[in-house]
């Protein structure tokens, strides 16, 4: 099977949002012990670039789930694969992620997270796809909005393929004849 790649956002308009969303972010929580939550793997990009322009001290801690296929269990069976270190329990925590598509796997974390007595828990996500959604989930950040398409680069990958892309590309099948 072949694949053409259609840029989306070029990596000049995704570095130009980052920086935004860190100002916002750098502002919003001036006054906060904040908590960042990169969401592994496709965050890590992501998460890392909008550290570096956040101008507040924080904490980095990293959450690895995995979500079970749709088809076979569509409520959206998640488990975690590799849970956080720091406690949060009195702290803002703010979910960094790449993309929001169904809101299964952030309602999930949300809910989780929920339980560990945080003071705020609110998430930054790259992508939102609010035509995939099948669950509403509450996004106080957002890069950009996606429209129904498969997205790579930028952390975004097709079996382990094309997450070292400085763009984020729509991955479209070529059909053949």
């Amino acid at each position: 099977m072949a694949y053409k790649l259609e840029t989306l956002f070029t990596g000049e308009q995704i570095k130009n949002r980052v920086a935004e969303l860190g100002r916002e972010i750098s502002r919003d929580y001036a006054d906060s012990e904040l908590v960042l939550v990169c969401v592994l793997r496709g965050s890590v990009y992501f998460t890392v670039d909008l550290s570096r322009e956040l101008t507040i001290p924080f904490l980095l801690d990293f959450i690895g789930i995995s979500s079970y296929s749709q088809e076979s269990d569509p409520l959206g069976i998640v488990r975690i694969s590799k849970d956080l270190d720091t406690p949060l329990t009195g702290k803002e925590v703010l979910i960094v992620e790449d993309i929001v598509d169904t809101g299964l796997s952030l309602n999930y974390l949300l809910r989780n997270l929920k339980t560990r007595n945080p003071t705020g828990l609110r998430v930054c996500t790259l992508l939102n796809v609010p035509a995939r959604r099948i669950v509403e989930v509450p996004l106080a950040y957002q890069g950009f909005e996606l429209p129904d398409v498969f997205a790579v680069g930028y952390g975004l990958d097709y079996h382990e393929k094309y997450r070292n892309l400085q763009e984020i590309a729509a991955l479209i099948e070529e059909k053949t004849e």
